[in-house]
């Protein structure tokens, strides 16, 4: 499993994926889920991924094929909208789980993925979609500015009560931090390292990537200190 958040603010875009798959309870790795494309001043592209690993190294293996074809018209680099890049994002998604469930079905097993694409191209505003298995789509908006894919349930109520469309980059990258931490906490099939990505409005290119380790002590001090915040907050509610 896998827990991957995408924020959409008037500041910019905020991605943060985890790197744990789980084939079994005795076969742990680590895959990087965050895949970013950009042609700096032009364009700057980020998709997260959750679900089976064959479905989605497929999807990402073909789309780097059509940005490299000069000729193919599925290039999310030449496309020139970030619907179309959405639009070309599910139908390369919905055509490689079709064929790998095709496959799987003679074992009597099942295939799917999901995916969050982000980005902003030049003479265009910034927009985030969730793309699901079957290639359709839902987008982030003012009223919802982030959107969540895996494991998501734990990481949510903290998103919920603090992200607004106006929060600052510096605040959202705190609240999906601790989203992802209660997640870590809660699921062992979510885990480290992590990886982070900013682009900031209308810079047409990745402002700034971070990986976190397990042993990265801001990090680790961010999870006791909310650990602390909670307890305490907890211990100054009067029962009712």
């Amino acid at each position: 499993m896998t827990y991957c958040v995408g924020l959409l603010l008037d500041a910019g875009i905020l991605l943060l994926s985890d790197t744990r798959t789980n084939a079994g309870l005795d076969n742990i790795s680590t895959y990087r889920k965050m895949f970013l494309f950009e042609n700096p001043g032009e364009r700057a592209i980020g998709i997260m991924t959750a679900g089976s690993l064959s479905v989605t190294q497929t999807t990402l293996a073909r789309l780097g094929d059509a940005n490299d074809d000069p000729d193919s018209d599925r290039s999310i680099l030449r496309a020139p909208t970030m619907l179309q890049v959405a639009e070309i994002v599910g139908s390369t998604l919905s055509d490689v789980t079709a064929e790998v469930s095709a496959k799987m079905e003679r074992m009597s097993q099942g295939a799917s993925a999901s995916m969050i694409v982000a980005g902003q191209r030049k003479g265009g505003p910034m927009r985030m979609f969730l793309v699901y298995p079957e290639g359709n789509f839902i987008e982030a908006t003012a009223d919802t500015p982030f959107l969540q894919i895996g494991e998501h349930k734990y990481g949510k109520p903290i998103l919920d009560r603090v992200i607004e469309v106006d929060t600052s980059l510096a605040d959202a990258e705190k609240a999906v931090l601790l989203s992802m931490d209660s997640t870590l906490r809660s699921n062992l099939s979510v885990g480290m390292p992590l990886d982070m990505a900013i682009i900031e409005r209308d810079a047409f290119r990745i402002s700034r990537t971070r990986r976190i380790e397990a042993t990265d002590e801001g990090f680790k001090q961010m999870s006791h200190s909310w650990s602390e915040a909670l307890r305490n907050a907890f211990q100054e509610i009067d029962p009712i």
